[in-house]
């Protein structure tokens, strides 16, 4: 890619799955009930994409083809939203801003909320069934790696513990222990996606090289949160700033300290761009997006 520019890339391509969302979810009718308007509340209320451009960037890069691509990359994004939409819940942190609008029950009421996060998640895999030119093999491959990713063994498992360790101290392995089910395990599965929609579907040697890059840039992702939690505003966060401290959560500054916690980060990325070292593909846009993990400001 000559003359590569990642902040350009990163807007086409939050368009192009942003266009795709609204094009599928516009069918959706629940009238009388207010549920498809949360359902498009909620997913298309903002926010960066990163997770759909992990998966474009990551196909594309093994040659995937992009309408396929779109499907994948929707997919993630229905899962990640409907986690948004459950966490801000007054159950689970009690948020009431979220990409600088409304939270889901605020704007709606909290059963609404709850029900658009449900069918978002069901989307999801209404999306991956439906993928097109690819094998049946790699739908199913789709379908598990999100499964797994988003449940019990991954994003749940990590809100669980999150929710446990409020109001406790916990030592550094069980915070990574979180942010990598948490938020991590998402990220990871969005460039599995794309790695599972290319031709190199089964190439292990090269997915295990995408995962670990994405397993450290999820967990500096997280340790850039904490930090911007206790740095920017809310008006630039888009949430509440300082809601961590607010709810006494164990976060990397907390532990490693300000300084600590920056270094961390720093120390990821360079561990996530080692994993891309190597492969013979085009790999700039990953290692841009490293770079912006930890220099973003919201």
């Amino acid at each position: 890619m000559m003359n590569y520019c990642f902040a350009d890339d990163l807007t086409t391509l939050r368009l192009r799955v942003n266009t795709f969302l609204q094009q599928r979810l516009q069918t959706f009718d629940s009238t009388p009930a207010p549920l498809a308007a949360a359902m498009r509340y909620g997913i298309l209320l903002g926010g960066k994409r990163l997770r759909p451009f992990l998966v474009y960037a990551c196909g594309r890069m093994l040659h995937a083809d992009l309408h396929t691509l779109d499907y994948a990359a929707s997919a993630v994004e229905a899962i990640h939203s409907y986690s948004l939409i459950h966490d801000d819940l007054p159950a689970m942190d009690d948020d009431t801003l979220r990409r600088g609008q409304k939270t889901c029950h605020i704007e709606f009421d909290e059963a609404t909320a709850i029900l658009a996060g449900d069918a978002l998640q069901a989307f999801a895999f209404e999306c991956l069934s439906e993928v097109p030119k690819i094998s049946a093999e790699q739908k199913v491959a789709l379908v598990k790696a999100l499964a797994v990713a988003s449940g019990g063994q991954g994003m749940c498992l990590g809100q669980s513990l999150d929710l446990l360790a409020e109001q406790s101290a916990v030592s550094l392995d069980f915070l990574q222990r979180i942010h990598r089910n948490k938020t991590g395990a998402l990220i990871a599965a969005a460039v599995e996606l794309g790695f599972l929609c290319s031709p190199h579907f089964k190439n292990h040697a090269l997915k295990q090289h995408l995962i670990r890059y994405a397993q450290a840039i999820g967990l500096a992702f997280q340790v850039q949160d904490d930090i911007l939690d206790i740095t920017a505003d809310s008006s630039t966060l888009g949430k509440n700033a300082g809601s961590d401290l607010a709810l006494d959560k164990s976060t990397y500054p907390k532990l490693l300290g300000l300084d600590g916690a920056k270094q961390k980060a720093e120390q990821l990325i360079v561990e996530a761009k080692a994993e891309l070292q190597d492969l013979e593909f085009n790999t700039e846009p990953l290692l841009q997006l490293a770079d912006y993990i930890v220099q973003r400001n919201n």
